[in-house]
């Protein structure tokens, strides 16, 4: 399914399936609604309604020449939350889904969530700043766009391999490793550049602050994208009224390694909103 968005008339895809309580899912830099192929079927069979969207540039959705930086995807997200007239909505994202989420709520406030889990999320402030001395050089960010200017898929490759944290001897199939390495690649240099960019500058620390619905934060000890001591466990200290779950030896990726065990979790955050 598809609607068309108010910012810029871009269209954009979506999948919408079951009945019940809405989560809504906030896909990863680069992934698609099919990253959720390990929850949707596990939701769905316990009566919540899912929700998923194609980023611009992603997937089906169309791939305008601008509008990758965080305020305009957090429009899209709230494009698509009045387009299905969804309330008491939990957001789940997952990396740049998860700041995706907390700029649109610093916008457009909590009328329409219930709660928000945010998964591996690329937040508070990766950018290393004067009041942010945990942060992550700015020479960090150059170097990565020079290799992907340079040489995409073996950046990605690269990145594939510490995707799922197999050094700490978490198992994924190499059928597993591929399928989301092309995924990935399936998104335009442009675009990922752009995206990039947008988040390393983002600073969401006082939207953090401001939350004011329960929050889930799950984060791997071993996540290399979004090191968990400039993310997971900076933005607990942010929302210090959210259930932190951090995960030993799980990667960026632990939406599949660790699937029963998030899928469990993200379902005891949600029965309150089917008690």
């Amino acid at each position: 399914m598809f609607f068309t968005t108010p910012t810029d008339g871009a269209t954009l895809a979506y999948e919408d399936y079951g009945t019940g309580p809405a989560v809504v899912f906030v896909a990863g830099a680069m992934l698609g609604s099919d990253m959720w192929e390990y929850q949707l079927p596990f939701f769905l069979d316990r009566g919540f309604r899912c929700v998923t969207l194609d980023r611009r540039g992603h997937g089906r959705s169309d791939r305008p020449r601008g509008g990758y930086d965080l305020d305009t995807t957090a429009e899209d997200l709230a494009a698509l939350l009045e387009h299905l007239e969804l309330t008491d909505a939990t957001l789940v994202g997952h990396s740049t889904g998860g700041a995706e989420i907390t700029r649109y709520l610093a916008r457009h406030g909590e009328s329409r969530v219930a709660r928000v889990a945010f998964v591996s999320a690329i937040l508070p402030f990766l950018k290393l700043t004067d009041d942010n001395p945990a942060g992550v050089p700015e020479a960090v960010l150059d170097d990565m766009l020079h290799r992907i200017r340079t040489d995409r898929p073996k950046w990605m490759a690269r990145q594939s391999q510490l995707y799922f944290a197999e050094q700490f001897g978490t198992e994924v199939s190499p059928e597993q490793a591929d399928l989301t390495y092309r995924q990935c690649l399936s998104t335009p240099s442009w675009v990922i550049l752009k995206i990039q960019e947008a988040i390393f500058h983002s600073d969401n620390r006082e939207a953090l602050r401001a939350i004011t619905v329960p929050v889930l934060i799950v984060h791997g000890d071993a996540d290399f994208s979004a090191p968990i001591e400039v993310t997971g466990r900076r933005t607990a200290e942010l929302v210090p009224s959210a259930d932190y779950r951090e995960y030993s030896n799980a990667g960026h990726g632990l939406y599949v390694t660790h699937a029963d065990r998030l899928n469990n979790e993200l379902l005891d955050f949600l029965k309150p909103v089917v008690a």
